[in-house]
């Protein structure tokens, strides 16, 4: 299992853990990122506002997986941040478009993450698939533009596959860690109804579906539609010892 895989955005919560998963099954992996990190995984630069890329990051890599992008709930949501938020996604999307236009590599798939609230904030209960229209709100038009981007990939002929993410849980950070906080110390309660939907997934499962997508070359698994919980029965998990002891 010598494929080597390239990851953008690898410095957050979900591309730590892909990294630590792919090379525990054998994988060769590398970076691309902002500066370089002290480990075994060799970084590449890139400098998405000056649309620079190191081009030996490609060399000799099967598959791409594309995190990067700005975090949504880092940062309270001013108009430099929401502009940061729908940029940094942008940019580094048609940078690397604009990289693997130039060829001289062996790059065949892109799996590139998105998110399900290209579907839009909403109360109802009606499935979305992959047909669904994207909504009309602020995160919504974000993830239209994002996937709009990285779909100019697939005119080079190479293969992509999006998956749209929901709420990533890990004990290592992220949303559950927050969620977990007003629980421990007493002052937990249900926001509004506690009927609005919660779509989750644990981040081994998400980190899996990247494997397999490589692994299975998968044309369409971009939709993360894996666990729907209401935020009252959250709540009421989120007393379990392990987060709230």
């Amino acid at each position: 299992m010598s494929k080597k895989i390239l990851i953008t955005g690898a410095s957050g919560l979900i591309g730590t853990r892909l990294t630590e998963m792919l090379i525990q099954k054998g994988y060769q992996v590398s970076h691309l990122g902002r500066t370089r990190k002290l480990g075994s995984v060799q970084t590449y630069l890139w400098n998405v506002d000056e649309g620079e890329v190191d081009a030996e990051a490609f060399v000799g890599v099967d598959t791409i997986m594309h995190l990067a992008g700005a975090g949504i709930a880092d940062k309270r949501w001013n108009k430099k941040r929401k502009k940061e938020i729908l940029e940094s996604r942008i940019k580094s999307s048609s940078l690397l478009y604009q990289a693997l236009k130039k060829g001289n590599h062996s790059v065949k798939t892109v799996i590139a993450a998105s998110a399900i609230g290209y579907y839009g904030f909403n109360l109802d209960e009606d499935i979305y698939d992959e047909e669904s229209k994207p909504g009309s709100d602020y995160l919504a038009q974000v993830t239209k533009q994002w996937e709009e981007e990285v779909e100019k990939i697939e005119s080079l002929g190479i293969r992509l596959t999006k998956l749209r993410i929901g709420i990533v849980l890990s004990d290592k950070g992220g949303a559950l860690i927050e969620m977990a906080k007003p629980v421990r110390f007493g002052v937990g309660a249900v926001l509004g109804t506690g009927r609005q939907y919660l779509s989750w997934i644990h981040i081994d499962d998400l980190c899996a579906m990247f494997i397999l997508d490589h692994q299975r070359r998968i044309n369409k698994i971009n939709r993360s539609h894996f666990k729907e919980t209401h935020m009252g029965a959250s709540r009421s998990g989120l007393h379990h010892e392990n987060y709230c002891g």
